[in-house]
């Protein structure tokens, strides 16, 4: 049974508790609170001040360790809050003071406070603290006065701050009672949409009419012609942001239309600051007619003559609506005027004000207005936060929020947002309702311009979750390592959505005079269930990422770069690999045009592309590497063997036996030549352009989605097309060709002739100066049957090739037993982790997510390449 805080008692059996709230119990001691708690609540939480007292003390029965007790119960219980858990706490609670400092802490984390009382009498609280066999007995005074405490505490409690009170009277009472959990008003995560969210409509009834026939909804009109409902086709689900009323021609009717759609399940709606005035007006408070009130009120008294009713209904329905709404599993979150991620699903008057009002850094701007805090520039919750109440003329994305505010009243648009689209559907204003007091400016910044990075997002241990493996975690001196290239190196990370991951080697060959060698890959992708696979060229560049944009607004408004900036062209580390930006924009540019010329713009419905690509030569990258490591090998070995060789020759036509010496020198000469031819390869003069290869081999994403889940193929026969049109553009205009294909081929690994086939490939391109190739699974992402990725691709480098990582003479039988002993454990978990990072961030910058969210993912394949590994693998 239930009473109210004055004690009058009622008939129900149930005690409502709201599912986030603060419980707590309240009884003498004895009363039964610790067995009320255990038959309702999980044991997890429920906080209980013995227990902390034991674990100050090792004694819950020492008094004396109360004080340090109640310190850990409140910190426990403040953490359980900020986490968003229902917590009970179980303490005897009879004293004002004890009870103050649990609602401030209920106050503290935006929840309720809900007191629940055990009114037992004082002879059965005797009796079960005699039987405790864990307690000594309390003298008969202590639970006297608890129960005078109790008595006085009765009358008081809500005005205390607890906002449901039950007190249960009696034994009977207190074993018969059941809790019942209940939803908060503004928990909607069940109702997954799809949404379409209006921002703020201001009185303009006929935009808004127009724009929900645009979005695809059926208008429904009364006998008199108004309109009094709309209802969309497939199901959707309107959803207002509210300021519907004031300054506008039409606030009846607009009230009209948005309250028959939340009648009849079709809309949902949330109060703006702007029917929050209108409702204390329609109770009758002392409000001030301004900021377009007193139209508001003008029309409807005009209205009181058609439907006397109407003005009753219109009190009601505000009265009605909740500060904001939790949707969609709770990746959505509409209110009026914004709201940090601390606040979602938070019942309080604080939570209240913000959503409707927003916050202030009390200053006023030059117009005597606010100026309005810039929550969204801080925000880095999980859930998309829709919001009006700010005036901008363009609606975008900050940091996964969005203001529809795009002034319709004042001569701007009306602006609806399709979820989960992301879509925006706007209509252009009839005309200038109500004159702005200042211009139309973007306060409520949006777009890649206004998207920080904040160095919080990427510094210490950090967890990234991935959707194809999970949590990937990144330690706190890679993270550094990383800072310091990002910060000193990197190109800007608003073009940066993308690191390719590292590549494992196939498994060591044991074949004779091979250290990698195709059969093992093969095997490899059959043993996990992969039957059909590409092998492609490997070519002899560096790996490229290129962001290219069909021009450079795209890339303004897209991805915030600077004026005249089409895209960019990045190393696996994020550095730009030109030092003059006129050769990054060339390239760009070539390739933006052979894009249009091939028709994929429109063909990807995009108006920019992500490749993963080659450029070549190496040189261009690895100038210093070749010149101080590899050239000075080759010129030392130039230098030295042929006078060794020469003497060794000498000696031998002197008859000295030199033989097994002078082979063994003509052999080192010949790796030492074959090693100088191997790295020669790499290297060609470049004169601007002019040398300049770039070789794509998979188009990461284009706009609004990711295309790693094509195939191989189609990827490869996409290039092909730019290839083509290039050919025959560059050859019409007598221009240096810059891009290059990627021979491939698809083997079946299951078939013993395939193999055969992909094998010989392989040695012919090889034995023909080729790097290797690189062995994938056709399909663009391949899990085991068990749901594990596999490896998005092996690396097989020829035997020539090798010489550059392992040195000239390590095809010696005695250095190759040596190195076949690695270690490919380490290097294949790396490759794992940075790709599923990777298609992380391809996801998220996919579906426009914040750069930050889409940065996190980036920067953690970076810090990752800090792990020491073997660099030869």
């Amino acid at each position: 049974m239930t009473t109210d805080a004055t004690g009058t008692t009622g008939t129900a059996r149930t005690l409502a508790v709201p599912d986030l709230s603060l419980v707590v119990l309240i009884g003498a001691t004895g009363s039964g609170k610790s067995t009320f708690a255990a038959r309702h609540f999980k044991p997890t939480e429920v906080l209980s001040s013995d227990f902390c007292r034991g674990l100050v003390s090792d004694d819950e029965n020492d008094q004396s360790a109360s004080r340090d007790a109640f310190d850990v119960l409140h910190h426990i219980a403040g953490k359980r809050l900020a986490a968003g858990r229902l917590t009970v706490v179980d303490a005897t609670s009879v004293q004002p003071e004890s009870r103050k400092q649990l609602v401030a802490l209920a106050r503290e984390h935006d929840v309720l406070p809900v007191a629940v009382v055990l009114d037992i009498p004082e002879s059965v609280c005797a009796e079960r603290n005699a039987a405790r066999p864990d307690r000594a007995a309390l003298p008969r005074h202590v639970i006297q006065r608890h129960q005078r405490e109790l008595r006085r505490s009765l009358r008081h409690l809500e005005r205390e701050g607890f906002r449901k009170v039950h007190v249960l009277r009696g034994v009977a009472e207190a074993e018969s009672a059941e809790v019942v959990l209940e939803r908060r008003f503004n928990d909607l995560r069940h109702v997954t949409g799809p949404f379409d969210i209006v921002g703020d409509i201001h009185g303009c009834r006929s935009e808004l009419e127009t724009l929900l026939t645009k979005l695809g909804y059926a208008l429904v009109h009364d006998e008199t012609g108004r309109p009094v409902d709309a209802a969309h086709p497939e199901g959707r689900t309107a959803v207002f942001v509210g300021d519907l009323v004031d300054r506008g021609p039409d606030s009846p009717g607009v009230l009209r239309l948005v309250m028959g759609m939340v009648a009849a399940g079709h809309a949902l709606c949330v109060p703006g600051n702007h029917e929050n005035k209108l409702g204390r007006y329609l109770k009758g408070a002392d409000v001030k007619l301004v900021h377009g009130l007193a139209e508001t009120v003008e029309q409807l008294e005009r209205e009181d003559a058609r439907d006397p009713a109407f003005r009753d209904r219109v009190r009601d329905f505000i009265r009605s609506l909740v500060s904001h709404y939790v949707l969609d599993g709770g990746d959505l979150v509409v209110c009026h005027a914004g709201l940090p991620e601390k606040y979602h699903g938070r019942t309080s008057g604080r939570v209240r004000s913000h959503a409707l009002y927003g916050d202030t850094t009390g200053e006023t701007d030059e117009f005597g207005l606010p100026v309005r805090y810039p929550w969204a520039e801080d925000y880095r919750g999980r859930a998309a936060v829709v919001y009006g109440h700010t005036p901008t003329p363009k609606a975008g994305w900050l940091n996964n929020t969005i203001c529809l505010d795009t002034g319709a009243v004042f001569g701007g648009r009306m602006t609806a947002l399709r979820w989960p689209e992301r879509e925006l559907v706007d209509v252009p204003a009839e005309r200038v309702w109500y004159a702005p007091v200042k211009p139309l400016t973007s306060e409520a910044p949006g777009g890649a311009d206004g998207r920080p990075l904040d160095l919080a997002d990427v510094t210490g241990r950090r967890a990234v979750e991935t959707r194809h493996l999970g949590r990937v975690a990144v330690k706190e001196e890679n993270a550094a390592a990383a800072l310091e290239v990002m910060s000193r190196f990197a190109v800007d990370p608003r073009l940066l959505p993308y690191l390719p991951p590292t590549m494992a080697p196939c498994a060591t060959s044991q074949e004779d005079g091979y250290l990698e060698h195709p059969a093992e890959a093969f095997a490899s992708y059959r043993a996990d269930g992969v039957r059909r696979v590409v092998c492609e060229e490997k070519h002899m560049g560096s790996r490229a990422v290129v962001l290219v944009c069909r021009d450079a607004d795209v890339a303004r408004e897209r991805f915030g770069a600077a004026g005249g900036v089409t895209g960019a062209l990045y190393t696996r580390t994020g550095r730009p690999f030109f030092d003059d930006p006129a050769l990054t924009e060339g390239v760009l540019g070539r390739l933006a045009r052979v894009v249009g010329g091939a028709g994929l713009w429109e063909e990807l419905d995009t108006d920019w592309l992500l490749l993963d690509a080659e450029l070549m030569p190496w040189s261009l990258k690895a100038t210093g590497l070749l010149r101080h490591q590899y050239a000075a090998v080759g010129a030392a070995s130039r230098t030295v063997l042929p006078a060794a060789l020469a003497a060794l020759e000498s000696a031998a036509a002197r008859g000295v036996d030199v033989a097994g010496l002078l082979a063994g020198q003509r052999a080192r000469a010949g790796d030492a030549q074959a090693f100088t031819e191997a790295y020669r390869r790499y290297c060609w003069p470049v004169d601007g352009l002019d040398g300049v290869r770039l070789a794509p081999f998979q188009i990461l994403a284009a706009r609004g989605r990711t295309l790693v889940t094509l195939p191989h193929d189609e990827h490869l026969a996409l290039v092909d097309r730019l290839i083509a049109h290039e050919e025959e553009s560059a050859g019409a205009a007598g221009e240096p060709r810059i891009l290059a294909s990627t021979r491939r081929l698809v083997v079946d690994t299951g078939d013993e002739a395939s193999v055969a086939e992909g094998t010989r490939w392989w040695l012919d391109l090889t034995a023909a100066g080729g790097e290797g190739m690189v062995v994938k699974p056709l399909q663009g992402l391949t899990a085991r049957p068990d749901g594990r990725l596999v490896q998005p691709g092996v690396k097989c480098r020829g035997r020539e090739y090798l010489r550059i990582v392992y040195g000239p003479e390590y095809t010696r039988p005695d250095n190759l037993a040596r190195l076949r002993v690695r270690h490919l454990g380490h290097k294949r978990s790396l490759a794992l982790r940075e790709y599923a990072l990777g298609l992380e961030a391809l996801e998220r910058l996919a579906a426009g997510e914040p750069l930050w969210r889409v940065h996190e993912a980036v920067f953690a394949v970076l810090a990752l390449e800090s792990e020491p590994v073997d660099p030869r693998l």
